[in-house]
């Protein structure tokens, strides 16, 4: 065989490999276009049942044997009410950022009627207003709280572990905190205090922030444009490139 057929053989195995990558990173770059459609099917239908439950009346906050059953899907933000009464035990203070600027969110524990506790988190405190002498004094009052239930946030923030011993907690790690606090089983939920509940100056209830981040449709146009690149250009190597003119 004479060096120009070798050569000529060797540029058609590598461009048959080419091809073949082009056509399996349009697939790959397909399913991942197809993925972020169905992500976004399930983002805007969790944000329209969260409006919903926004605005719905609230109902008791579940009890021990709905624990089980609890999950950010069919729960979280979800409108509840307690009646009972705020436990004479330290308060929790977790870091917060919130469009008031950085500061805490705190946390009592709250004795429902029904026997069971839930942690509250009564609402916001700046960062130099932390002491427990410029917030309104809870332990051991009766009182109704309305709020949103709130799932878990376990272990801590972005690169900062919650430390207990310290008193130094990055998240609302209402398991973590029960136990520091010695308060035994608690739900594995808390309560954003609503603003009617804690209205203020110190700590300011309703702060919640209710957004979800929905991207999906411009990752899906994204990854269907690299799809259609990809899958272009391996036609276009299949037709064979024109040659030159000379």
């Amino acid at each position: 065989m004479s060096p120009g057929a070798e050569k000529r053989r060797h540029g058609g195995v590598a461009r048959v490999i080419f091809i073949a990558g082009l056509g399996l990173a349009t697939l790959v770059f397909a399913g991942l276009g197809i993925w972020q459609l169905l992500r976004l099917g399930w983002k805007l239908d969790l944000i329209a049942r969260v409006e919903q439950r926004l605005t719905a009346p609230p109902v008791a906050a579940p009890g021990p044997a709905q624990w089980d059953g609890i999950s950010v899907a069919a729960d979280e933000y979800r409108r509840v009410v307690l009646q009972g009464r705020y436990l004479d035990t330290p308060e929790t203070l977790t870091m917060a950022v919130t469009e008031r600027g950085p500061g805490f969110w705190v946390l009592a524990p709250f004795r429902v009627d029904a026997g069971f506790t839930v942690l509250v988190n009564r609402g916001f405190v700046p960062e130099g207003q932390r002491a427990a002498v410029d917030r309104r004094k809870v332990a051991g009052e009766e009182a109704r709280v309305v709020g949103l239930l709130r799932l878990s946030e376990p272990d801590g923030g972005f690169l900062r572990a919650n430390d207990p011993a310290a008193g130094r907690w990055y998240s609302r790690d209402v398991t973590a905190i029960a136990q520091a606090r010695g308060l035994g089983e608690v739900a594995p939920y808390f309560v954003d205090a609503d603003a009617a509940t804690e209205p203020g100056p110190l700590p300011q209830g309703g702060m919640t922030q209710v957004s979800f981040r929905n991207t999906h449709l411009v990752y899906a146009l994204t990854w269907f444009c690299l799809a259609l690149m990809s899958g272009g250009a391996a036609a276009y190597l299949v037709r064979g490139i024109p040659e030159e003119a000379p």
